[in-house]
Formats: C-alpha cells, sequence, structure tokens
C-alpha cells in the first residue's frame, strides 16, 4: 500500500513518526483534492513522497518552540516490540546531516535510483551521489558496534 510505504520513508527522513503522520496526510488530502492532473502524473506517489516532505519541513520551521518541547517530553521512552536493528538504524539515521539523511532513505528505503532522486528532489545528481556516500560514511560510524569492538580487544589483551 503506497500510504503505508511513503510514511515509513517520510518518518524515516524526519525521525518522527508523529510528524510524518501529519505530513503524509496532509500529502494525500491535497492528491485527493487535484486528483486529475496528479493521477497523470508518471509517478503520482514520487508527488506525495515530495509534497509530505515539504509539509514537514514547514512544520518544523513554524513550531521549533512545540517540536522540542515533544523531544524533551519523549526522550527515553522505549517502544516495546521494535526490531533492535530497526532502532539502530532510525537512531543513527537521527545523527547524520537532513540532506544526507533523505537521499539515504529515499534510495535504501524507497529504492529510488539517482536519476529518480533527482527528478523528484531537484537535487542535482552529483550531489546526491556524493550526499549517499557521505551518508553511508556516517551511518556506518554510529552503527559500528564499539563494545563490542572493545570487548574483542580486552580479550586478546588478557
Amino acid at each position: 500500500m503506497s500510504s503505508r510505504r511513503v510514511l515509513a520513508q517520510i518518518s524515516m527522513i524526519v525521525g518522527s513518526r508523529a510528524e510524518a503522520e501529519d505530513a503524509v496526510a496532509e500529502a494525500y488530502l491535497r492528491a485527493w483534492n487535484r486528483w486529475p492532473r496528479i493521477s497523470a502524473y508518471d509517478n503520482p506517489e514520487a508527488w506525495v513522497r515530495q509534497v509530505a516532505y515539504r509539509q514537514a519541513v514547514s512544520t518544523w520551521r513554524k513550531a521549533v518552540n512545540r517540536l522540542q518541547a515533544h523531544r524533551r517530553d519523549t526522550t527515553g521512552r522505549r517502544v516495546e516490540a521494535l526490531n533492535p536493528d530497526h532502532v539502530a538504524i532510525v537512531a543513527a539515521l537521527r545523527k547524520i546531516p537532513a540532506d544526507q539523511r533523505r537521499v539515504i532513505v529515499l534510495h535504501h528505503i524507497a529504492g529510488l535510483s539517482v536519476a529518480e532522486i533527482h527528478r523528484e528532489t531537484g537535487i542535482p545528481a552529483g550531489t546526491v551521489t556524493t550526499w549517499l556516500s557521505r551518508g553511508r560514511r556516517a551511518l556506518a560510524a554510529h552503527l559500528t558496534d564499539s563494545d563490542t569492538l572493545e570487548t574483542g580487544r580486552e580479550s586478546r589483551d588478557v
């Protein structure tokens, strides 16, 4: 289902499922209201994803104080029954720059090619490639299990 896929992608890009739900709902409402035109597009889902992303960014800009209060309120809460790998990836995505996070999610989660990301976002293909490379390196640094590495070193030293 397109809406679940777009919601998952936008959630990973913006780092907040609640913000993504609002943005995606607004994007689908706008698509519904313009459906005769949107349905003629090669990829209506890309249009919805782009509108949802822009809506989320607009919300961030308008409500910085509200978001900070929300984050303070939710800091330290754990969500049960989530896959530990999923949690680690989302946490790592939150630590990298927003531009890199966006292209990483669009490429690796949404499955878009560099050319498709360029068409959807207007970001030059060379920049997309650079941000993908930098984003992968940044994610790798945040996903390295340093405790295991240290434990391995300690056991060799003994």
